[in-house]
């Protein structure tokens, strides 16, 4: 069973009314078959009437859902042969940002992406996905050694934003975040990039300059957190929902916009329900958008890249 969120409450509660009615039925006393499948009935039809009109700040929860697949999921079910590599050869390794050669459905890549962990131990191991300079280094140092190599990139894109201490802004932080944004679109290979969850601030964009840029359907992306935004205009995180609405950080506002170039469907009900068919959605995904860029030269790659990020924001 998955952890529901707060708007999901009706949906928990007529869960649990089945989940009782299945043990009362197991101890073999009373047939409830009916009661069950009819509660099962109106149960999915909620959960699918609740997701169909989902709010920004609602997205935001479920693009934040603990048990969403993280990158080594997607690396697990989706890339063979996975050779991490470590280090951005002037600090040390940061295990927020990932990355390495792999076999993705018989094409050699490089594959990196952010990792927040799954339990309270690999979270702090992970720092919760946020990247420091050091990881943000190992990106770049990823994405120039795949252009050397001729390897196409996937980037996977899940962090709230770098890691804003202070250590981290006396390495650098700034600096080294638009180097790999400018590693990322000067690169002479194909660059597809997926966000999965939350793609926050320069610490989402420093991995996803692409030539092409996915995005889950319950995932959302934006310059800020909905929480950051609201303490700066209203003074106050309580406004998190005007500022998600105000923002426009979901998948369907920035396809409209373009901002992203496609959005990858989700289970019903998020991600989380069920990751083996949302791993394997996105895996299809990516594999078609490399196939659309592999008859393009490393000049081509480039313009495209160019193109689709001078073009954002104009009237």
């Amino acid at each position: 069973m998955p952890s529901f969120l707060d708007f999901e409450k009706p949906i928990a509660e007529l869960q649990g009314r089945i989940d009782e009615l299945r043990d009362t039925a197991a101890e073999g006393s009373v047939d409830l078959t009916a009661d069950i499948t009819r509660l099962q009935a109106k149960s999915d039809k909620l959960l699918k009437d609740t997701f169909a009109k989902l709010t920004p700040w609602q997205k935001t929860q479920v693009a934040r859902h603990p048990e969403r697949p993280h990158f080594k999921d997607y690396c697990a079910a989706l890339f063979d042969e996975f050779v991490p590599l470590a280090g951005d050869r002037a600090f040390g390794d940061d295990q927020a940002i990932i990355g390495g050669f792999a076999t993705f459905r018989g094409r050699k890549v490089m594959v990196l992406g952010h990792e927040k962990g799954d339990d309270t131990a690999s979270r702090l191991r992970h720092n919760f996905g946020m990247g420091k300079p050091e990881g943000y280094r190992k990106a770049i140092r990823l994405v120039e050694l795949a252009d050397r190599f001729g390897l196409p990139i996937v980037t996977l894109v899940d962090t709230s934003g770098a890691f804003p201490g202070i250590q981290a802004e006396e390495r650098g932080q700034a600096e080294a975040i638009a180097r790999s944004t400018e590693a990322c679109l000067g690169a002479g290979v194909p660059i597809v990039c997926a966000i999965v969850g939350e793609g926050g601030s320069g610490g989402a964009v420093a991995l996803a300059a692409g030539n092409r840029v996915l995005m889950f359907e319950h995932a959302v992306y934006s310059v800020i957190s909905p929480e950051g935004c609201a303490s700066i205009l209203w003074r106050t995180a309580d406004k998190a929902a005007e500022a998600a609405e105000a923002m426009k950080i979901t998948a369907q506002d920035l396809k409209a916009f373009g901002v992203i170039d496609d959005i990858v469907a989700e289970p019903l009900g998020g991600a989380h329900r069920d990751p083996a068919a949302a791993i394997d959605t996105l895996g299809a995904a990516l594999s078609n958008a490399l196939d659309d860029l592999t008859h393009l030269s490393p000049a081509e790659l480039r313009s495209d890249r160019r193109a689709k990020f001078l073009k954002m924001g104009r009237l």
